[in-house]
């Protein structure tokens, strides 16, 4: 009888399916936006920050104890709490983003293909977006959410479409003399459009938070981590040669949302835009099913965890209630925010997190070699965080605006949960003083 745990390809096929999901069919056409031919190399240097982020997680999950999770390791490593729920924290907003992410992709590869920008004077997209949270919302309340078997076929689907777009494109910018490295055009805003675009990577650390349905879990994890960032960015690479290669820079500018679509047009024809479309839609409905039950369930293990306030959970087994506040706060940021704003929102939540991982490993080090990656990703990371926070301040400030006062607001409520008990056992001492006298 064969076992019914998580096997390599199996694992594989869920990070990769993690981190292309549904964020590159919505982040290429931001980072191309900015980075221009050289999109390819920003992504580079982001799958080289996810990829020592990457080996920082694996470094720590072998020192580990147990099967540990990602946030458990804060607390392991550090013996604090309250950081580790702040991590755990920030993953939760970080999905939110994520989700949002989805959302809006989705709205708009939709309005693309029927034709339709507005209803009554009432811009589509929107609506759209909020549809599909809802609906999704309602799926997972009722306990519909896809297998592990339907993921996996979704995940080889978009692959192929994406690998077949990638080779097909090299293949026709190639017989056109259209292919260019665009290293010439090199400039800083590359590697703004770096940090931008790392959302593209997140999905890879899902595999730490399910160790127990893995089988032989250190090595297996440890090599689907590495294969699937690898391979990932590569993917990424591809696209990004083609699309900005073969659309112009004004059409990226005007038309960012759904460019991987109009990229395809030139190659296959009007059937490339509709199929890249098709394959938009679902690769982004899956991905926001498939990140809403895993955030949802990741709330209900930080209630278990004492890392939440248990009113975030409600009273049931379910996560009725956070499937609700998580659905509430996807559909806030898809239906008012730009895809600018959310694609940065996202990166930086999840560079944070990354970033932490790899400082946590090099302070961690048992030699000076294992301290070298660790190295480079926190300082990279360091680098992505400041370039993102002066591109929101410049370019997006009603957004920086709220990015701090969120991030304000998670450390404030964080420190109140966690000091709550110290704070009011000393002042019933000092009341008990003060009676005393």
């Amino acid at each position: 009888m064969g076992t019914s745990k998580i096997s390599l390809p199996e694992s594989i096929a869920m990070a990769v399916g993690g981190m292309v999901g549904g964020g590159i069919f919505a982040v290429l056409g931001v980072v191309a936006a900015r980075a221009g031919r050289t999109t390819w190399l920003a992504f580079v240097v982001s799958g080289v920050i996810a990829f020592c982020a990457g080996y920082s997680a694996l470094r720590l999950n072998a020192q580990a104890e147990g099967q540990l999770n990602p946030i458990a390791y804060v607390e392991a490593f550090t013996g604090r709490t309250t950081l580790a729920g702040m991590i755990g924290w920030t993953f939760i907003i970080g999905y939110v983003g994520t989700m949002s992410l989805y959302a809006f992709a989705f709205g708009s590869y939709f309005v693309e293909l029927v034709g339709i920008h507005t209803v009554f004077g009432i811009p589509l997209r929107p609506l759209i977006s909020l549809l599909a949270v809802g609906t999704f919302v309602g799926l997972n309340i009722a306990g519909a959410h896809a297998s592990g078997r339907t993921e996996d076929v979704l995940v080889g689907l978009k692959v192929l479409i994406l690998l077949g777009f990638g080779v097909g494109g090299l293949y026709y910018g190639f017989r056109h003399g259209a292919i260019h490295s665009g290293l010439s055009n090199f400039h800083g805003e590359t590697l703004l459009a770096a940090a931008i675009g790392f959302v593209a990577f997140e999905g890879w650390e899902l595999l730490l938070f399910d160790q127990e349905s893995i089988e032989n879990p250190k090595k297996t994890i440890r090599t689907a981590i590495y294969a699937s960032i690898v391979s990932v960015t590569a993917i990424y690479v591809l696209v990004a040669v083609v699309t900005t290669n073969l659309v112009d820079a004004g059409t990226i500018q005007q038309q960012s949302e759904t460019t991987l679509a109009v990229a395809a047009e030139p190659v296959f024809g009007a059937i490339g835009f509709l199929l890249i479309s098709i394959a938009a839609l679902f690769s982004t409905a899956s991905a926001l099913n498939a990140t809403l039950f895993s955030s949802s369930r990741l709330s209900r293990m930080l209630v278990a965890d004492d890392l939440l306030p248990t009113r975030f959970q409600g009273g049931t087994d379910e996560p009725v209630r956070p499937l609700l506040i998580l659905g509430a706060l996807t559909a806030l940021f898809s239906v008012f925010g730009s895809l600018n704003a959310i694609s940065s929102f996202a990166s930086l939540s999840f560079v944070t997190i990354f970033g932490g991982f790899s400082l946590l490993a090099f302070r961690e080090r048992t030699s000076p070699l294992t301290a070298v990656l660790p190295a480079v990703g926190c300082l990279g990371a360091i680098a992505t965080i400041v370039g993102l926070l002066y591109y929101l301040y410049t370019s997006e400030p009603t957004v920086f605006v709220t990015v701090i006062a969120l991030s304000v607001v998670v450390v404030g409520i964080e420190l109140l949960y966690f000091e709550r008990k110290p704070i009011v056992t000393d002042v019933e001492g000092v009341e008990r003083q003060i009676k005393s006298w």
